[in-house]
């Protein structure tokens, strides 16, 4: 953080909290916290965002929309603009829903005066001036009915169009029978030791991590987060596994595909479900449209590291292990695993530094802290 070592009236920051742990994202945003020159910050990380930003700039359709204060304000306002929207389209829908009625009533008016017209020049042999002034009038009377019935079409055209807002899709991911587990705690360590060179990381730690839950460790960078799950995944010394347990993991690596296909039919052969939830979990990590066709040789960093999460979900397993997922993506997506995350109905063992994060999609929290793997939250 050479940055702090000098003032400057302007900085310019971008994703400046990605590698960092608790510690250098608290000690970063204490730096910041004063400073009263302008600070333009691109991060995905929220609780920074709430600490640090008064005033807040979405890109979205190549359109730069402003919000005022933090990121929790920026939410409100959006929520609110939500529901405004939702109350426009409501009031939008009902409004064209009672002209066309109203407009259907008219021309049903104008063919009963049609028919009745029909049914005078036919029956009325007599007094055939009357017959003519009553023709000629209820001739008169039937193009005014459709001369309104027109009207009452153009104001329908010219109604504004109020589209209803984007619904949260709900995702649900159904494990299949043979992928269930009995065991109480799948994953299981007794008096673990691990160490990273000379160093000791972790001392005769004994844990037993609960069977569809979905459990966070943290801790400072190095104190031996990846080593554990690293060493849980390959079922080291210690570590008791459930025999049908069959492991996921995302790990921090640039991925690289063997095989040229697309997203999609990368998906379908990698996962059981069918073609629409496939598509649907794509939707929520942005995968859209000619996405889909996209080689999964060509892909970049970021849509890589979607894809696999998504994969992942998708996949033929019953416990993932997740290395610090969040980072590299927006946090849109970031949501989005959220939510599969709450919809998962496997065990998910994860590393984390966001905060945010962390406290809405574990149910446990551990920290590795003075070589103990100690429970924060259950």
């Amino acid at each position: 953080m050479h940055i702090f070592s000098s003032y400057y009236e302007g900085l310019l920051i971008d994703e400046p909290t990605t590698h960092l742990d608790k510690e250098g994202i608290q000690f970063f945003i204490d730096e910041l916290t004063y400073y009263y020159g302008a600070l333009v910050l691109v991060s995905h990380d929220r609780y920074v965002l709430d600490q640090l930003v008064t005033k807040i700039w979405e890109i979205e359709d190549g359109t730069v929309t402003e919000y005022t204060g933090n990121y929790s304000d920026y939410i409100e306002q959006r929520e609110l603009q939500r529901k405004q929207q939702l109350e426009q389209h409501e009031k939008y829908v009902k409004e064209k829903s009672r002209l066309i009625k109203a407009a259907e009533e008219k021309m049903k008016k104008a063919e009963k005066i049609t028919q009745a017209n029909g049914h005078i020049s036919k029956k009325e042999t007599k007094a055939k001036a009357n017959k003519m002034f009553m023709t000629k009038s209820k001739d008169t009377s039937q193009k005014a009915v459709q001369r309104a019935a027109k009207a009452i079409e153009q104001r329908v055209q010219m109604l504004e169009n109020v589209d209803a807002p984007k619904e949260e899709m709900t995702i649900r991911f159904h494990q299949h029978p043979t992928l269930e587990m009995h065991n109480k705690f799948p994953i299981m360590g007794n008096r673990v030791t691990l160490k990273g060179g000379e160093k000791t990381l972790l001392k005769e730690a004994s844990f037993q991590f609960p069977l569809g839950k979905t459990i966070a460790i943290t801790g400072k960078n190095g104190s031996g987060k990846s080593t554990l799950l690293n060493h849980i995944l390959n079922r080291g010394e210690g570590i008791t596994l459930s025999p049908k347990a069959l492991i996921g993991a995302y790990e921090q690596m640039d991925y690289q595909f063997d095989k040229s296909r697309t997203v999609l039919d990368y998906m379908k052969d990698k996962s059981d479900y069918d073609d629409s939830k496939i598509r649907s979990v794509l939707h929520s990590m942005n995968f859209t449209g000619n996405d889909l066709k996209k080689d999964v040789q060509s892909l970049s960093g970021g849509e890589a590291i979607r894809l696999v999460l998504c994969q992942l979900f998708l996949g033929r397993y019953n416990v993932l292990i997740l290395d610090e997922p969040t980072n590299f993506l927006d946090i849109y997506c970031i949501e989005a695993l959220e939510r599969f995350l709450k919809a998962y109905q496997g065990t998910v063992l994860l590393v984390s530094h966001d905060t945010v994060f962390i406290e809405r999609a574990a149910d446990c929290v551990y920290a590795i802290e003075e070589q103990m793997l100690v429970l924060k939250k259950n």
